[in-house]
């Protein structure tokens, strides 16, 4: 059922057949390292917006602490992308809750007992909401990476984004411009300013376009923030200490989050659930673990000293 993954050796991948949807058929990937740990723990990791998994590094840090790890190519993203598929083409986040499930169902088939659930950005947000919806996927905790809480685009989200989220409602697939700008790849893949290797076809520094049907979805996911979520398991939500913006190159995007604004994520990181607890990493990237080497560190130090905490201990399984 697994076959070998792009990643390599220790790394293989397993593809997940979903119901087809208005655009065809549809599949997740799920991705683990081997060899899997005698541990009853595991980490499932969902990526972000114009994003798949590729680090590595985190693997191996969970891997050293003790978890079994997994990462999760939602569908129509990375490894997950058909032919016929638009990039991250969704009109409702809880598309992607199937993709969760059937992750999870193998992940608690292989051995692990409980289940930390990780996201970044808008993996973050997705994350959230399923623990939310699904409390009886019985997870042990979240761990947030700067979670997609909020729209970074003051004059947009006045003026244009409630106009384009009503239209996505009858017209999901008007273009939409995503908003970004290709600095923060820049400071992200090895050919530019950065130190990491990826594929740049699925993560590209000119991020892949959006519909109105997604940014309705978005939308429809802030304001369920904005009212307030359940989640009862504990929740980890970091972020960097400080914004910055710009689509002229600055060495100041090396040490600060140049996608979303950190002020929405303290607000908002409350309203998650009754057992949040929320850390500032100085100097971080948008993405914590792709930041320089001190920094994710720093990161990587709060996450399992948390989970140390959170966690009760770990009284081991059987690797498969």
């Amino acid at each position: 059922m697994y076959v070998p993954d792009p990643l390599g050796p220790g790394f293989e991948q397993r593809h997940l057949p979903q119901p087809p949807d208005y655009e065809g058929p549809v599949r997740a990937v799920l991705v683990r390292q081997q060899p899997l740990p005698a541990a009853s723990r595991a980490v499932l990791y969902v990526h972000g917006f114009n994003d798949y998994f590729f680090q590595r590094e985190m693997a191996e840090q969970y891997a050293a602490h003790g978890f079994r790890f997994y990462a999760l190519d939602l569908r129509k993203y990375g490894r997950a992308l058909l032919p016929h598929q638009r990039p991250n083409n969704v009109r409702d986040l809880a598309e992607y809750f199937s993709d969760l499930d059937a992750a999870l169902t193998v992940i608690r088939q292989e051995g692990a007992r409980e289940v930390v659930l990780s996201g970044h950005s808008t993996g973050g947000l997705i994350a959230a909401l399923y623990a939310h919806s699904r409390p009886a996927a019985g997870l042990a905790a979240l761990v947030l990476n700067s979670p997609f809480l909020d729209l970074n685009q003051p004059r947009l989200k006045k003026l244009a984004v409630p106009l384009l989220t009503k239209l996505g409602a009858v017209w999901p697939n008007i273009p939409v411009p995503a908003g970004l700008p290709d600095t923060y790849g820049q400071s992200l893949h090895r050919a530019y300013r950065g130190h990491w290797d990826y594929d740049l076809a699925w993560k590209p520094n000119r991020v892949f376009a959006v519909n109105a049907g997604w940014l309705r979805a978005i939308r429809k996911a802030h304001q369920q923030v904005r009212r307030g979520l359940q989640i009862a398991a504990p929740i980890l939500v970091l972020h960097s200490d400080r914004t910055a913006w710009g689509r002229a190159w600055s060495d100041d995007f090396r040490r600060s989050d140049i996608v979303l604004n950190v002020a929405h994520i303290r607000k908002l990181a409350p309203r998650l659930g009754p057992h949040v607890t929320a850390h500032a990493v100085a100097g971080g990237l948008h993405d914590l673990f792709l930041s320089v080497p001190e920094v994710r560190a720093e990161a990587y130090r709060a996450v399992f000293g948390w989970l140390e905490k959170v966690l009760p201990a770990d009284t081991g399984a059987s690797a498969i």
